[in-house]
């Protein structure tokens, strides 16, 4: 019998980091973190089954009193597929699935169906997704929790999230749609488009042109395998959009098939993730360069000066102003009265921006879940629901004219422009009766209803994950540039009307090209750019700049500073951290070194900061020390916190060429925070706290 306080891996006991709970010793588990006493206790359930992990506290306790569908999910222990993680396991420790372990060495899958790739790929982007989350007890519409709040904080990083978010969902789905639309007319593939092109003949003589298109969209919903044989997939990158034959991708190799690009990755989705920052990079270049009034064509054809100096856009400092006073105009910032209005109005309206592209991400990501659902979530319902919206259209495509149909657009037509007064009283009867009707017509509430976004589908495959007491191991590091090759592809697959040997070439370098390329890289002398020089003596000036400061900052910590406190060990010593997880992370607490333990194996689950280390064998208790300990029911907010502030972060990463560890603020229902620093697996630490109790998140 494996002895109680330990990490189950590989189907043997490994030490557990808990440390031992002085309080319970004798009554529970050995091996706790230790609790330390609370105003008022948390009251949780219990039992040995495999939603053990979940607290569930009474309303009395925190007043959650009504589980999301996410929750209900991932407690459900009846899974059509079962994964490495749903297995159940007899003992109450947690179990290592493999968080510190190369990629092939976890199991797989680790949630029945869905490939770890996938589930990386959902993680990966949940991280950069959610920063701040908040507990309610207001009733969820649509049954799941972690929506956005209307109120939700704006920052250029949110925003930038969003805008990501946007390009690797919507532009990358339209992409795709333009291109199967330009393989079907280019009549490359004769038989599909003869296909097409036969129904629509027949449909348009017969004048149901509308019940053809209805119909197909309702047999893509329904039926599943037809989708690839309507439309077969194919490399994005790999097909032409204008001829909609094959191309070489841009990327000059088909290293992935879902990115516009083709550029090579080493864990599924990291190309389309690149190509989105930079999508957004790219975007913030072009209006910089419009700010600075960019104009290379004005330059003089031969300046020595121009070319040894630093373009001004990428140092993004008064870049206008300069090209102002560069022109001989005196700069008017100080009795400029349009300046500050005019970028106050343009920051306040930037969150509703933001909310609108969220919203389309968030749409995009419901319909692409609602057609190809991931487990646990329903498979059959959500496509049945869609196409039974589209039945009465079909319905009524059938027995309506055309005549009938522009008659009937012309009267709603002339009823939204004459019909104001009705209008407004309709809906100010709407407004007493039905208060926040609008919410109840909004996609996610209706049609849409109980399917996720890709957020709320990572929350609770990493709840299925808590209540199984086998935490889902982290996405695997990216710490090396991926294989300059091409991915795996078989050409006999593919319906491009191209043969083997064309799609390699395109695929491919040529092999003289290649060798020509290697050989001018390699005989190419090196330009002197004094630039360069300048860049490198500022670079090596801010590292030095840097270290002092540090060095400061330990000595302001010593005669107590919380600010520099705070700076403590943000920057590793090596660029190669000592990982660790699941139940314990390395960090700091008001300046001292420590780490956050998660306990489960207790009556009531916690979090704590000690500054003391089990070291595999446990600690006696007369010498554990918890600098705080907080029961998970009792969080009420968890925030994630930059270690430094973000133009120090940039200065700091670009002059010493290091990882900034950040931090997490944790609050509980007293209104109490704890600031955790210099975490090195900040976001782990987040999805299992986020993750652990059954508390119903916002985001913020």
């Amino acid at each position: 019998m494996p002895m109680p306080g330990y990490v189950f891996k590989d189907g043997g006991p490994i030490p557990d980091s808990d440390l031992r709970d002085p309080q319970h010793q004798g009554n529970h588990t050995p091996g706790a973190v230790p609790v330390m006493e609370t105003k008022e206790p948390a009251t949780s359930t219990h039992s040995n089954s495999v939603a053990s992990t979940m607290v569930t506290p009474t309303s009395s306790a925190s007043g959650f009193d009504v589980p999301s569908d996410s929750h209900a999910l991932a407690a459900s222990a009846d899974h059509e597929h079962i994964g490495a993680v749903q297995k159940g396991h007899e003992y109450g420790e947690v179990r290592d699935m493999g968080w510190n372990d190369h990629p092939k060495d976890v199991p797989t899958p680790l949630v029945g169906g869905l490939p770890n790739e996938d589930l990386w790929t959902l993680v990966r982007r949940f991280n950069k997704q959610i920063y701040h989350v908040k507990a309610t007890n207001e009733p969820l519409l649509g049954g799941l929790d972690l929506n956005i709040v209307d109120e939700d904080e704006f920052s250029p990083d949110k925003l930038r999230s969003n805008v990501e978010r946007l390009y690797m969902t919507v532009i990358i789905g339209m992409m795709g749609f333009g291109k199967h639309i330009a393989r079907l007319r280019s009549w490359r593939e004769p038989r599909r488009t003869a296909c097409f092109a036969a129904a629509y003949v027949v449909a348009w003589v017969f004048n149901f042109i509308i019940s053809l298109v209805v119909t197909t969209i309702v047999v893509l919903i329904v039926y599943p395998p037809a989708r690839p044989i309507l439309f077969p997939p194919a490399p994005l990158a790999l097909v032409n959009s204008k001829t909609g034959g094959v191309q070489s991708p841009k990327a000059g190799v088909l290293g992935s098939h879902d990115s516009a690009t083709g550029a090579p990755e080493k864990h599924k989705g990291e190309a389309v993730e690149q190509e989105a920052h930079n999508f957004v990079s790219g975007i913030g270049s072009i209006a910089l360069s419009s700010a600075a009034g960019k104009h290379e064509q004005s330059d003089p054809e031969s300046d020595p000066l121009n070319e040894s100096v630093p373009d001004p856009t990428s140092i993004a400092s008064d870049a206008a102003a300069a090209k102002q006073s560069s022109q001989g105009g005196v700069p008017t910032a100080k009795h400029d009265k349009t300046k500050q209005p005019m970028e106050q109005a343009m920051w306040l309206k930037m969150r509703p921006i933001m909310h609108v592209i969220g919203d389309i991400a968030d749409g995009w990501e419901r319909f692409a879940n609602a057609l190809s659902p991931t487990p646990p979530f329903p498979q059959e319902t959500p496509r049945l629901r869609l196409a039974g919206v589209l039945v009465p259209v079909l319905a009524v495509s059938l027995l309506t004219t055309s005549a009938m149909f522009m008659k009937a657009t012309y009267a709603g037509v002339g009823f939204g422009f004459f019909g104001d007064p009705l209008i407004w009283r309709g809906l100010d009867f709407l407004n007493k009766k039905i208060p926040n009707w609008q919410k109840y017509l909004e996609l996610r509430n209706s049609i849409l209803k109980g399917i996720p976004t890709n957020a709320q589908l990572t929350i609770t495959l990493l709840r299925i994950g808590e209540a199984n007491k086998a935490p889902l191991p982290p996405p695997p590091r990216s710490d090396e540039p991926p294989p300059s090759r091409p991915a795996s592809l078989n050409g006999d697959d593919l319906a491009l009307d191209a043969s083997g040997g064309e799609i390699h070439d395109a695929i491919h370098k040529d092999p003289i090209e290649k060798a020509a390329e290697e050989h001018a890289a390699a005989t190419e002398k090196p330009k002197h750019r004094h630039g360069q020089h300048i860049i490198g003596f500022f670079k090596g000036t801010a590292k030095t700049g840097v270290e002092t400061k540090f060095g400061i900052d330990k000595v302001r910590a010593k005669i107590g500073s919380q600010q520099a406190k705070d700076h403590l060990g943000v920057l590793p010593n090596t660029n190669d951290p000592e990982y660790s997880g699941p139940v314990d992370f390395k960090g700091r607490y008001k300046g001292q070194k420590g780490w956050i333990y998660i306990s489960t194996n207790v009556d009531i689950p916690t979090v704590s900061f000690s500054t003391k280390s089990s070291d595999g064998t446990g600690l006696e208790p007369e010498n554990s020390s918890a600098r705080f300990s907080v029961p998970i029911a009792d969080i009420k907010e968890l925030k994630k916190v930059g270690g430094l502030g973000w133009k120090a972060k940039i200065v700091v990463g670009w002059a010493t060429g290091k990882t900034v560890a950040d931090g997490l603020e944790i609050v509980d229902k007293y209104g109490e925070t704890y600031k955790v620093t210099a975490i090195r697996l900040r976001e782990e630490l987040f999805n299992r706290l986020v993750a652990m109790g059954s508390q119903k998140w916002e985001s913020w």
